[in-house]
């Protein structure tokens, strides 16, 4: 069954896993939230939740926003996320998803805006490479360079790496792993970083990723070429 729920970005940790070696991780504070809106394949032609997430003042919201909460018959809430679940058909308004809805174990995919970073030149913002610090450089020792040939084509193509403002972009790290869910404290710990700042807010969900187990150790085979290739390390197919 797929799950969503949206959260604010805690901050980085380390842990250490049953081999002794650091494992870098994220903490999230995800929920709890309600279930707002309901989407259904007879009405609307498809399926989805409308989740809310943290609480406001009721002041904070427009006109629309108040009736919409009203409605639902829910307290007022700053943020507002459509899901499209295929269980959504099993939620109703006024649900409310806490951080016990995923387990450890459980492989998401989580969605942030990425730190901003402000007007950046291209060695910062792509990666390029500036000219040698020494004599003869001149004072375009970080320039983009050229940007191509003025006769022909007379113009520069597209996606060509220049200055702009870098980072405040909707970024999703996909396949990270649940390492632990402390349903009292709402708070989900994932594997791996997740982007933007701390305090910043991210949704979680099921991945859309095809999840494939691993299958037995190299000695279950019971094909004799294979058993082979193991026993003889000279051979290709005991190099791959």
């Amino acid at each position: 069954m797929e799950k969503a729920i949206i959260g604010k970005k805690v901050g980085m940790s380390q842990i250490f896993d049953t081999d002794g070696k650091v494992i870098p991780v994220t903490v999230i504070e995800a929920g709890p939230c309600v279930v707002v809106q309901k989407k259904t394949a007879e009405k609307d032609c498809y399926e989805a939740v409308q989740l809310g997430f943290e609480d406001v003042p009721e002041r904070k919201l427009t006109k629309p926003e108040q009736g919409h909460m009203q409605k639902a018959g829910v307290s007022p809430k700053k943020h507002l996320k459509e899901f499209k679940l295929n269980k959504a058909a099993e939620m109703n308004v006024g649900d409310v998803v806490k951080a016990d809805a995923f387990a450890a174990g459980d492989h998401v995919d989580v969605t942030g805006i990425s730190k901003g970073h402000g007007y950046a030149g291209v060695i910062k913002r792509h990666g390029a490479h500036s000219l040698k610090a020494t004599h003869g450089s001149g004072p375009v020792g970080r320039h983009a360079g050229s940007m191509g040939s003025g006769t022909d084509p007379s113009r520069i193509f597209k996606g060509k790496i220049g200055a702009g403002h870098m980072g405040v972009d909707q970024v999703t790290i996909m396949n990270l792993d649940v390492v632990k869910v402390d349903p009292e404290l709402n708070m989900i710990v994932v594997r791996g970083a997740v982007p933007g700042p701390k305090g910043g807010l991210v949704t979680i969900r099921s991945t859309a990723k095809t999840i494939v187990e691993k299958k037995g150790e190299a000695g279950t085979s019971a094909n004799p070429q294979k058993a082979s290739a193991r026993v003889n390390p000279q051979k290709a197919s005991a190099r791959r």
